[in-house]
């Protein structure tokens, strides 16, 4: 998530400042920039190119100010409001698929701060059906039947999820079972649907889900062993909650195609491995990347995990999880937009 914190008073720029130096350290945050004052200048651009907007002021100046953007809640960036002395943080915009009610949960809890969420599913304590496909990284093709479902969930009706009986739920099926208790749910095992979706079906409404591809990136020094490399997956993944089942790849560099740890690490999960080549990730545009003089010197390159990944999941991918080192290995976790 690529955030921007926007502050207008003193209180609320060393809030800012305070906050953008917490939220570096976390993986699943790429990037964080702090803008002081001249909103008006900045909000279209800020509100074009990034993922979620932190708005430290009065809740009407940023409602004023991203008013004439909103287009959709498929699209529009995630956007929370807190107060300048970090007593409250609001989920404002974008709460489930822009990740609003997420963001503010976790501010809330690095800065002590009492969260403010008003979605009817959340403080129903139901599971919006748009929040299992954010969390699930699962795309929605037909969003105009998120509301008539929510809706049901709701009202406590049954709700049918219809999945292809040769492919492995095993993400979806540990999702709802850790998630919630609230869902009447019926699984319909069938070849109607394809191996990559999931159709849910209330009553004589239907949205259809489709798997993004997910790669793992991965970087490792020689002779790492395959629980070494598998530690350090897991620790990844849980910082994400994602199932390692919803990993559809494993990529790194050709310079690792013997690397007896990450041949094991494939076999043993089953989970296909991809190298690519070396003089690939080479011509790969670094920009926004993490970058190590000393893999440079050593293989002309960078770095390996954050391109492996971004590469291996498609041309329009994105960084859900930035280059984090452990002891030895190096992840990154690339997701199809």
């Amino acid at each position: 998530m690529k955030i921007a914190i926007l502050s207008v008073s003193n209180n609320g720029k060393n809030l800012g400042e305070s906050l953008k130096e917490m939220l570096e350290n976390d993986s699943t945050i790429l990037a964080v920039n702090h803008f002081h004052k001249n909103i008006k200048n900045i909000i279209v651009d800020v509100f074009e190119n990034y993922d979620g907007i932190i708005a430290i002021m009065a809740s009407g100046i940023i409602i004023r100010s991203i008013s004439p953007l909103i287009v959709s809640k498929t699209t529009d960036p995630a956007v929370i409001n807190i107060d300048d002395n970090g007593n409250f943080v609001i989920s404002l915009l974008s709460g489930h698929i822009g990740g609003a009610n997420k963001l503010t949960k976790k501010i809330a809890s690095l800065l002590n701060a009492t969260p403010v969420i008003t979605t009817s599913t959340d403080v129903n304590k139901r599971l919006g059906i748009d929040t299992l496909a954010k969390d699930l990284y699962l795309t929605i093709d037909n969003p105009k039947n998120i509301l008539p479902i929510n809706k049901a969930i709701l009202e406590g009706r049954k709700v049918t999820f219809r999945l292809n009986k040769t492919s492995d739920y095993t993400f979806l099926y540990d999702y709802i079972k850790n998630n919630t208790l609230e869902m009447d749910v019926l699984f319909d095992l069938n070849d109607d649907v394809s191996a990559d979706e999931i159709e849910v079906i209330i009553d004589r409404n239907t949205l259809k889900l489709k798997r993004k591809k997910i790669a793992i990136g991965i970087g490792c020094r020689r002779g790492k062993t395959c629980e070494d490399i598998k530690k350090a997956v897991d620790n990844s993944l849980d910082d994400l909650n994602i199932n390692i089942n919803r990993i559809d790849e494993i990529a790194s560099a050709s310079i690792k195609k013997d690397e007896k740890g990450l041949l094991d690490l494939s076999e043993n999960l089953n989970i296909p491995i991809k190298f690519i080549d070396i003089e690939i990730i080479k011509e790969y545009d670094f920009k926004g990347l993490s970058s190590s003089d000393f893999v440079k010197s050593k293989f002309g390159v960078g770095g390996v995990c954050e391109p492996s990944a971004l590469i291996s999941a498609g041309e329009s991918s994105k960084l859900i999880y930035k280059k984090t080192v452990f002891n030895g290995v190096t992840i990154a976790i690339a997701c199809e937009k």
